[in-house]
């Protein structure tokens, strides 16, 4: 998987989806109408290809990206026995190295059999995003 099959498939599979690229990455929204202003919305999931927001991944490396998704506590601490990780691994989810605390999962240039295990990640965050979004608009 690459960073455009990664992004196509988000865009594509979940209804709604706003990307916005800045600073060496790509954020995924849940903005169905196009209502809400970007800097109001916090996403779901994110696609990094610098070292501009941190440097414990070491992306500067030619052709490496890190696909950074939300997960709930429950699921996190269910992926996670050990707080023993190589952050500049490929093709392996482990916490995000800044993020961790907040539940934000990563991996490193997923394969396609990698993408297949995070992909429920991304529904449960892209989930998480749309009910959100329904209790901040006062729906059920």
């Amino acid at each position: 998987m690459d960073e455009a099959a990664i992004t196509r498939h988000i865009t594509e599979t979940y209804p709604g989806v706003d990307t916005v690229v800045a600073l060496g990455a790509t954020f995924f929204f849940y903005n169905p109408e196009d209502g809400a202003p970007k800097d109001h919305m916090f996403p779901f999931a994110t696609l990094v290809t610098g070292d501009e927001h941190d440097q414990f991944s070491n992306l500067n490396r030619p052709g490496v990206f890190r696909l950074n998704v939300g997960a709930s506590k429950q699921t996190f601490q269910s992926l996670f026995q050990t707080n023993d990780h190589d952050f500049t691994a490929l093709d392996t989810i482990m916490p995000h190295p800044v993020y961790g605390m907040m539940y934000w999962v990563c991996v490193l240039n997923p394969s396609a059999e990698t993408f297949e295990r995070v992909e429920p990640l991304l529904a449960e965050a892209y989930q998480t995003a749309v009910g959100k979004r329904a209790k901040r608009e006062g729906q059920p």
